[in-house]
């Protein structure tokens, strides 16, 4: 038996906002664009991991008013579950995200526990890592 992660879900306040930072700065490319009423799921993903896309939804988006009040909060507290992606550059990648206005959290800098890596907040305060393993 074999098993792979085929999405993860990303809470956004603009979904807009969030392809500008994960689409345009991170490099990933829409892959499906799903309207339904007043809310939207984008899917973005990567050559470098065909079949694993990052969906990106506001917090009310297939959920009941009182749930997604509950994902606002959390959303605008940031202590959502983070993102961590893996570059082969991170020197660069930390450089475009930086210019692209993102807010830096942590310059590149050595892990003690291995990689080399940075930290910014998404346009919704979610925070995504990146590293590059030595």
């Amino acid at each position: 038996m074999t098993i792979s992660l085929q999405y993860t879900n990303v809470t956004v306040n603009d979904v807009d906002e969030a392809i500008a930072f994960y689409g345009d700065a991170l490099g990933l490319k829409v892959q499906n664009d799903v309207s339904s009423g007043e809310h939207r799921w984008v899917t973005l993903g990567t050559d470098a991991q065909p079949g694993l896309g990052i969906v990106l939804s506001d917090p009310h988006a297939g959920r009941s008013q009182a749930d997604g009040d509950v994902m606002q909060e959390l959303l605008t507290k940031g202590v959502l579950p983070m993102l961590v992606f893996s570059t082969d550059d991170l020197d660069a990648t930390f450089e475009t995200l930086r210019s692209s206005g993102a807010e830096v959290l942590q310059e590149p800098i050595q892990q003690d526990w291995g990689p080399r890596d940075c930290a910014f907040r998404d346009p919704s305060g979610n925070m995504v890592r990146i590293n590059q393993s030595s």
